[in-house]
Formats: structure tokens, sequence, C-alpha cells
């Protein structure tokens, strides 16, 4: 089986050899460099435009966490400003409620203070 291979292999290389002297191994040749340029530069064309594309998005996502980092900034001032007012509302409505509630007892001390007729 060994000495098989080895006559397969020697033909195989043999007839490599004897396509490459032939007139049309140099056209063959010129042909495959033509082809393999074209690869290149065609590889090259799209690693560019991936690059400019991947540019392209990381640019468009800072301007998006700009945009919701300034929404969200707005969002909380917002409920800051809320909640200040609701805390004033509360207090002036608490201030309210405990000068009614001493003018009553005043009202009431007094009442109690009055002789009774």
């Amino acid at each position: 089986m060994n000495s098989r291979l080895l006559i397969v292999l020697t033909a195989l290389v043999a007839a490599t050899a004897l396509a490459g002297c032939g007139p049309d191994s140099n056209k063959a040749a010129d042909a495959a460099k033509k082809a393999a340029t074209e690869a290149a530069d065609k590889t090259k064309e799209a690693a560019t435009k991936a690059a400019e594309a991947a540019k392209s998005a990381a640019k468009d996502a800072a301007t998006a966490t700009t945009d919701a980092a300034a929404k969200a900034a707005d969002a909380t001032k917002d409920a800051a400003m809320k909640a200040s007012d609701a805390t004033k509302d509360a207090a002036m409505k608490a201030s309210d409620a405990t000068k009614d509630a001493a003018m009553k007892a005043a009202d009431a001390a007094k009442d109690a203070a009055a002789p009774k007729k």
C-alpha cells in the first residue's frame, strides 16, 4: 500500500512539474496573481468600510448616551422641583394648622379663665 501511495504522489509531482513548464504556466501565474491582488484590494476596501461603520455606530451610541443623560438630568431636576414645591405646600399647611390650633387653644383658655355668670 505504501508503494502505491508513493507511485501516485510521484505521478502527481511529475504532472505538476510538466504543467508548470508549459507555455500556459505564465498566463496561469499572472491570472492567479491578478486574482490575489483583486481579492486583497476588496478585502482592504471591506475592512475600511467596516471600520467606518464601527466609527459611525460608536458616534451614534455616544450621542444617544449623551441625550439620555441630559434627559435623565432634566427629569431629576423636575422631580426635585416638584418635591420642593410639595414640601413647601405641606409646610405652609402645617403652619396654618398650627396657627389655627393655637388660636383655638387661646380662645378655649380665655373661655375657661373667664368668670362664669
